[in-house]
């Protein structure tokens, strides 16, 4: 597969205003057209913690190429160009619960995506597109989830406060600054809600056994910020789930191993209707 990923790169982001709560918010987004033209299906792309429209680089090119979808990314309120939170605004436990059940169907219904989509999510991300599956079964064709959570580890505390440490005495925050207008609010509100007493009993076990369309569950070996019990917990609850894990990746196999991660994708995606055979 071949991408320009001086293209990718360069592209433009659009922005668009959704209400959440009665407030006006901006949300970033980008999209990837298919060769095809548009009645290919779409890809959503949902970010990790603190990721952004930017920060997904060139993967979401290469892998809408390999499968000949059409794609889109967007930046959660508070990252990449999206509107920041009030200074004094803290995230609540059920923050996940609340981008997939207010802010993505939002997003979707401004945009005018009626169809049922297909979705890819990182991380966080992942946990979005596995709460957004519960509860909107008629919008969602097919998920593909890379290290997800659906309970709280012990690993994943700590990593976070490793790197609540590190965020002021190394160049943490500047790298954050290229994709962020205010990294400051990203990375608190992303580690304070998770290193909050109460995210500790946070758990989506059984949202996902309402899932009911096919999930690919990927989960690196290598991952800082959680363990198999997470892809495990996805395949014993959800019935049409399969799950990969990726020797030696960690926490972002996108980045680790991204031929091997679209590889297994482009398999999945085959098996179930979502790929055109043009796309390889």
């Amino acid at each position: 597969m071949t991408v320009n990923v001086k293209a990718a790169h360069e592209q433009q982001s659009c922005f668009v205003d959704i209400v959440v709560d009665g407030r006006d918010v901006r949300i970033e987004y980008a999209l990837i057209e298919a060769a095809e033209g548009s009645a290919a299906p779409l890809l959503v792309f949902l970010h990790e913690g603190l990721g952004s429209v930017s920060m997904w680089r060139d993967f979401p090119w290469m892998l809408c190429a390999a499968t000949g979808m059409r794609g889109m990314m967007y930046s959660r309120p508070g990252y990449g160009r999206s509107t920041p939170p009030a200074p004094d605004e803290r995230w609540p436990v059920d923050f996940m619960q609340r981008q997939a059940q207010v802010v993505l169907p939002a997003l979707l219904d401004t945009l005018a995506i009626d169809a049922p989509v297909w979705l890819f999510g990182h991380s966080d991300g992942g946990s979005i597109a596995l709460l957004f599956a519960a509860a909107y079964p008629t919008r969602t064709l097919g998920l593909v989830v890379v290290a997800p959570h659906i309970v709280v580890e012990e690993i994943s505390i700590a990593s976070i406060e490793a790197a609540r440490r590190h965020y002021d005495v190394r160049a943490f925050k500047a790298r954050l600054a290229r994709y962020h207008d205010d990294p400051d609010s990203a990375f608190r509100g992303w580690s304070d809600v998770w290193l909050d007493p109460a995210f500790r009993d946070w758990t989506i076990e059984a949202d996902v056994a309402r899932i009911t369309c096919p999930l690919l569950a990927v989960q690196g070996t290598g991952d800082e910020y959680g363990t198999m019990a997470q892809v495990d917990g996805i395949s014993s609850r959800a019935f049409q789930s399969c799950v990969v894990k990726l020797d030696g990746a960690g926490h972002s196999p996108h980045r680790d191993q991204p031929e091997q991660l679209i590889a297994a994708v482009v398999a999945f995606l085959r098996a179930h209707g979502g790929t055109s055979e043009h796309g390889c």
